[in-house]
């Protein structure tokens, strides 16, 4: 009996959350971990479900950085990176669009509906689809600087590395209103048709920026932002954070999540969240609950 009346205050607990985010979205960008362990990429698919379910709009930007680099290789195809950027000519760049936009998107569309069973579905998007995401190519040397003033000790061309120009969300809002749930490769198109592989980080923000969001969520292998000491930092400000980054706490492949919360904070979107994604259901523990799991980002 005390098991039971345990699982009762848990959803007690839920409930002014749910209350107060009912019909609100969240821009889940999902990598890492989480796309790789069987049991973390069930829950992940449960938790956004149990969202839909509950009237949150979840519209999910997934990365897929080393499926990329596997296909490269069985391909024969070198992997060369820049700061944490991957050189992407026309070649690699065929490669990024069928990976990303084919084997890794359709891979998450099919394991969110294999637990959906019902009238909510998932539907796979690139930048393409509906004018989504209008890209440019990337001004590597403008990007550097904003990620902490790293230099290339040599100047190379990034070729198809790209940064949003802007989100059109219209296909994305009529999605929500027939209960589908976008699942979003981040691959922009210039208006030439030109292919750009982009940031997923950076492409969840600028989606989550368009759409007024609630919330934009980032999924790591880390516990989320953590001070000198190492602990971790439960909430932070837009100005903290950036002296955290000033003072090298805040470094490395962590300063574009870090950049990417900010970038979305400065669009309109209320909070910011990094989560560890390799705690099972961790999205709904950090939303549903007082204690939550990660950092919140917040102006």
């Amino acid at each position: 009996m005390e098991k039971l009346v345990e699982k009762a205050s848990i959803l007690m607990e839920a409930l002014p959350y749910i209350t107060e985010f009912r019909g609100k979205t969240f821009v889940i960008k999902y990598g890492g971990n989480a796309m790789v362990n069987e049991e973390l990429k069930a829950a992940f698919a449960q938790d956004i479900l149990m969202l839909k379910y509950l009237g949150i709009n979840p519209v999910i930007v997934h990365g897929g950085g080393p499926q990329i680099g596997s296909y490269l290789k069985r391909m024969g195809l070198e992997s060369k990176f820049v700061g944490g950027l991957r050189v992407t000519d026309k070649e690699t760049m065929d490669v990024v669009e069928m990976v990303l936009g084919g084997l890794v998107n359709k891979s998450i569309v099919q394991l969110i509906n294999q637990y959906a069973g019902g009238h909510i579905k998932a539907v796979g998007l690139t930048g393409k689809d509906g004018g989504l995401i209008r890209a440019k190519k990337l001004d590597a040397e403008e990007y550097f600087k904003k990620m902490d003033g790293f230099r290339p000790t040599e100047l190379i061309d990034l070729g198809h590395v790209g940064e949003v120009e802007y989100v059109d969300p219209s296909i994305l809002k009529h999605l929500d209103t027939v209960n589908y749930i976008p699942v979003i490769a981040p691959i922009g198109f210039d208006q030439y048709g030109n292919a750009y592989n982009i940031n997923a980080d950076f492409v969840a923000s600028a989606v989550a920026g368009a759409l007024k969001a609630e919330k934009a969520i980032f999924l790591t292998d880390i516990e989320g932002v953590k001070d000198q000491e190492g602990k971790l930092i439960s909430t932070i400000t837009v100005d903290e954070a950036n002296k955290l980054i000033e003072e090298g706490i805040i470094h490395g492949g962590m300063i574009p999540k870090v950049k990417a919360c900010i970038d979305a904070l400065e669009q309109g979107v209320k909070k910011t969240h990094i989560l560890d994604g390799r705690i099972p259901h961790c999205v709904l523990l950090e939303i549903f609950t007082r204690e939550g799991v990660g950092t919140v980002i917040k102006n």
